[in-house]
Formats: C-alpha cells, sequence, structure tokens
C-alpha cells in the first residue's frame, strides 16, 4: 500500500522553526511535504520559500488554514497568537501540532479543546522532550521503583543564541508592521490580566510568562514521570535574576523544582528520581542543536553490588521522534499523549 504523504503548513517562521521543524520535515519526504508557510514578515516568507520551494506564501495565518489540499497545521508563532491559529485550524478541518506552550490561559484551552471535539481533528501539544526514546524508558524504570524518596527537576540554561548562532543562520528582517507588535502587546497584557487577576504587574506576568515558556517542558515531563503534585510546600524567585526555586508535595516525597537563564552557554536540563537502592536520571541537551545526545542515568545498588549505566537508546532526536508520533497519530487515528487536555494540567501548576 502506498504510505499517505500529509501536506503540512506552517504559521511561525522564527528560529524554531528555521533551526528545527523545516529541516526536520525534510528528512521525512516519504511523511511530509511543506505545502504552505505564513509569517508576518514578507521577506521571511518570501526567503524561506525559496530555500525550502514552497510555492504557497501568506502573511496571514487565516489564509493559510483555508488552503483546501492541507492535512496537518504547524502553530510555531507567538504564544499569544496559538489559540486562534489553532482554533481556526480545526475549525478549516485540520489537524494541529502546536508548539508548547499551546496557550496561556484556561479559557483558551477549553477553546481549543471544543473546536477540536467540533471539527473532529487531532490536536497535539509540541512537547518533544516526553517524546525523547531516553525519557520514555525513564519513564518505565521509575515505576519499577518501590517507594521514591525525592526528586529533582533542573533546567538552568544560558541564551538561546549561545547555541544557534556558533551552527546556524536564522534569517530576520525589518519589515514586521509596527502595528503587529501594538497587538501582541495588548493581547499579551489581557491574557496576563485573565492568568493571574489582581497580581497583574510586571514581575508576576513576566514569571507566568517564563513558567509557560521553558519551565513547561520540565513541569509536563515531571508529571508524566511521577504524576502531579498534591500542593506547593513553598516557592521563591530571585531578586537579583531569572531563576526560581520551588517545593513541591507529592505527600510521601518532595520535589525540587529549579529553573532559571542566565548569560553563560550552558544547558542543564534534567529530571532525576530517587528510590532507595535505585536512581534515574534523564540528561537532556540544547535542542537547537539537534544532534547532540538525551542520556538516561540508572544507578543501582544491591547486597554486594553497585552499578553506574549511562544509555542512549537511539541516534534519533526528540523532533524527529515527536514528528513520527504525530505521522502515526494522524494516519492511524491514534491518541497523542500530549493532548490539550493534558496540557491543562500544566495550567493548573502554573
Amino acid at each position: 500500500m502506498e504510505q499517505k504523504v500529509l501536506k503540512i503548513g506552517l504559521i511561525g517562521l522564527g528560529e524554531v522553526a528555521q533551526v528545527i521543524h523545516l529541516p526536520v520535515l525534510e528528512l521525512y519526504p516519504e511523511c511530509f511535504r511543506i505545502s504552505a508557510i505564513c509569517d508576518i514578515s514578507p521577506k521571511l516568507v518570501e526567503s524561506i520559500g525559496r530555500k525550502y520551494r514552497v510555492d504557497n506564501l501568506y502573511t496571514d495565518a487565516h489564509e493559510l488554514v483555508r488552503q483546501p489540499d492541507l492535512d496537518v497545521v504547524f502553530v510555531l508563532n507567538s504564544n499569544e497568537y496559538h489559540a486562534e491559529c489553532a482554533i481556526a485550524a480545526a475549525d478549516a478541518g485540520k489537524h494541529v501540532l502546536i508548539e508548547k506552550p499551546m496557550c496561556l490561559t484556561r479559557s483558551e484551552a477549553e477553546a481549543i479543546v471544543e473546536a477540536r471535539d467540533r471539527n473532529n481533528v487531532l490536536i497535539m501539544v509540541g512537547y518533544m522532550r516526553r517524546y525523547a526514546a531516553p525519557f520514555v524508558q525513564a519513564v518505565q524504570e521509575i515505576k519499577q521503583i518501590d517507594r521514591i524518596h525525592y526528586a529533582r527537576v533542573r533546567d538552568i540554561i544560558g541564551p538561546n543564541s549561545k547555541f544557534i548562532n556558533p551552527v546556524s543562520r536564522v534569517l530576520r528582517f525589518d519589515d514586521v508592521p509596527a502595528s503587529s507588535a501594538a497587538d501582541r502587546r495588548e493581547r499579551s497584557d489581557a491574557l496576563m490580566l485573565e492568568a493571574v487577576g489582581e497580581k497583574h504587574d510586571g514581575r508576576y506576568a513576566s514569571l507566568y510568562g517564563f513558567l509557560c515558556g521553558l519551565s513547561s517542558h520540565d513541569l509536563s515531563s515531571m508529571r508524566e514521570a511521577i504524576g502531579m503534585p498534591v500542593g506547593v510546600v513553598g516557592a521563591n524567585r530571585s531578586k537579583n535574576g531569572n531563576f526560581l526555586n520551588v517545593i513541591f508535595d507529592y505527600e510521601s516525597f518532595t520535589v525540587t523544582f529549579e529553573t532559571g537563564v542566565d548569560d553563560q552557554g550552558r544547558f542543564d536540563a534534567h529530571i532525576e528520581v530517587y528510590g532507595a537502592n535505585k536512581s534515574v536520571k534523564v540528561q537532556y541537551n540544547t535542542p537547537y542543536i539537534r544532534h547532540l545526545p538525551t542520556l538516561l542515568h540508572i544507578t543501582e545498588s544491591g547486597d554486594e553490588h553497585f552499578a553506574v549505566k549511562a544509555q542512549r537508546p537511539t541516534f534519533k532526536d526528540p523532533y524527529r521522534l515527536q514528528l513520527e508520533h504525530l505521522y502515526d497519530a494522524v494516519t492511524q487515528g491514534t491518541a497523542p499523549k500530549t493532548t490539550p487536555e493534558d496540557y491543562m494540567e500544566d495550567l493548573k501548576l502554573f
């Protein structure tokens, strides 16, 4: 039987599209064809269109989703527009892969779920870390721990530019309309007011945005690995930098979550779960250098042995594995694990 080739439209052509999604899609010509692209920068659309030989070029997302032959729309633009674009794509009968964060508020999440169900399409959130082979294996290893004593979740990194600039060229142009920036600010203010209410000021809004951005990867992975916490014992944000510490309550144990961004060219992202005789750790690497490994570390002790193992189950990076999962979900009708409902649990944590 001839394999179905899914026609893809991309909304948003920034660094994550240029460095990751577009090159990864090209690795699967038997599964995907880039058939339409959209960005508010006309010069960027034209340049990317030439590079990837795409004829259908748009600067309006609503026009892209109405292209009749598209099967899946990738929503990769600014967070404030994710919900609107995902709903428009669903209403046009298209499946959707939406980069994290899926949205910023619960009302947006509920509207996305309703649009998905109304149109009988698939919507998958792009939590690529949860599709990494070492993480998938780690979840099974953690289930074999009789009693978890403690866990640590860490994501302390430098700016994306530290990893992108030495190895990639990201195109940017100065032709974005000034009205677009103003509209984004207005949307952000309204969404943050809805999300944090009376605490809506620069400090709380930026913290909530930080949680929806970088931290969403970590908290989502934490939930799949060890479940949902029952509460927060304490939390504090550094006054001298963009760092946050949280202690989560899991009733019989606690989890320390530490995250932050500084100016160092370092990427330290991991989740580690400690049992009495076994510890399991997943060490991630920057996604912007795709072939750097994600590793699984397992430490086990017995009466007469102590063993430390480091494993890399596959050379495929998490984005490739995520894309393969998307293809199977669309063509075989299976449900992805990173659903809109799953993302709503992260909103509770934020």
